[in-house]
């Protein structure tokens, strides 16, 4: 008998369901712009412009001289979990034993870990619209089925309590993440919606994420840890964004009890561990207390810039900004089709930034998310390159 031969062009159907990062597309062609001697201001992606802290740098220069880089625990180096566990005591006020901590290759690691951990296939979870994209990707990739939490403008583009029972009540499921401060819109949820997300999940049976990445990056609003009124909750973080390191690929993850040794059995397997260099350079980055307050108000400054300028040029209505480094702008005055709009604006100004559909399928065709992680002189010469181009 002569078994059927899968054509050798034809990638898996979960490969299929994973839409491509648009992000990632628009710095291919920003990148390309750029070997033909064009120039280009980059405000497309989530990449920190501030290098990472000198005391990180250095650890991991005199781990380099030692000359031995090995694996590690799946968990992670006891001495990082220890202080990742006196993070949370130091800036929430909250207890998390170190043996819940999972140190991971950045954030992204922690999401295939705790959904894998969580929920089996078929099972549906809520994740806000706008949102990351990368969420619904994994999530798909997983045979895991994303349903959209539609955020609203009324409830300042946060997910509430009451959506999120609503969306239960449409058809069943099996949790719920949430981000904040959140990509692309920027927007906090409040403490107190953050208590009633939490009690609506435990309510519902729902499980619980909090995406903290950009803890530590907001602007004159508080940022609260899930794990403050949901201990049962699983937060993921990274030291990406807050501390620059994005491509030091190291984050973490903090679980129940009863997760701890299912979400090690699959790291053990996945990936062996986090690398070792950088959760020994992650050691040190808890103690650059004043740099990340200068790349903080430095972002603040390039947020103000944005802000005073958007209005003038039809972009003036822009999602709350309240944390990360991102303005979520509505474009609809000036185009129907933002992909076109960031083409255009890549091609004729120079000036590179991410169509919605990435974070909004439905609704992104009218938003473009500029960055502004960059320097202020980027952001003054991306205005300086809009006003010429849009007036």
């Amino acid at each position: 008998m002569t078994r059927p031969t899968a054509s050798p062009a034809a990638a898996s159907h979960r490969a299929a369901r994973v839409a491509p990062f648009l992000a990632m597309d628009v710095m291919s062609a920003a990148a390309a712009r750029e070997r033909r001697g064009e120039g280009v201001v980059h405000m497309e992606g989530g990449q920190p412009s501030a290098p990472a802290p000198r005391a990180v740098i250095a650890a991991a220069q005199a781990a380099l001289g030692a000359g031995c880089l090995p694996y590690t625990q799946a968990l992670g180096l006891p001495a990082l979990r220890e202080r990742i566990a006196g993070h949370y005591a130091q800036t929430y006020g909250v207890t998390v034993p170190a043996d819940r901590i999972v140190v991971t290759t950045g954030s992204s690691a922690g999401f295939v870990l705790a959904f894998l951990g969580l929920f089996d296939a078929g099972a549906r979870v809520a994740v806000p619209q706008p949102g990351y994209p990368a969420y619904r990707s994994i999530l798909n990739a997983l045979d895991l089925v994303p349903a959209p939490l539609t955020l609203r403008a009324e409830d300042r583009f946060a997910p509430t309590g009451a959506a999120l029972r609503a969306l239960h009540r449409e058809q069943a499921l099996s949790g719920v993440l949430v981000m904040s401060p959140a990509n692309p819109s920027g927007t906090v949820i409040e403490p107190e919606r953050l208590r009633d997300l939490c009690a609506t999940a435990r309510d519902l049976g729902l499980r619980f994420i909090s995406d903290e990445i950009y803890h530590g990056l907001s602007y004159g609003v508080p940022t609260e840890t899930a794990l403050r009124y949901d201990d049962e909750a699983i937060v993921i973080n990274s030291f990406s964004k807050t501390w620059s390191m994005t491509g030091w690929r190291i984050g973490w993850m903090v679980v129940p009890e009863w997760l701890v040794r299912p979400v090690e059995r699959l790291a053990q397997n996945l990936y062996i561990s986090a690398p070792y260099l950088s959760q020994i350079a992650a050691l040190a980055a808890f103690d650059a207390v004043e740099e990340i307050a200068a790349t903080r108000t430095g972002y603040a400054a390039n947020r103000a810039i944005l802000l005073d300028a958007f209005p003038s040029l039809g972009l003036g209505r822009t999602h709350p900004a309240d944390g990360a480094f991102y303005l979520y702008a509505d474009v609809s005055g000036l185009t129907n089709d933002a992909s076109a709009f960031c083409r255009r604006m890549l091609d004729e100004a120079g000036v590179a930034a991410t169509p919605g559909l990435d974070f909004d399928p439905v609704d992104g065709g009218h938003h473009v998310r500029f960055s502004f992680a960059g320097s202020a002189e980027d952001c003054r010469n991306a205005v300086t390159r809009l006003q010429r181009w849009l007036r």
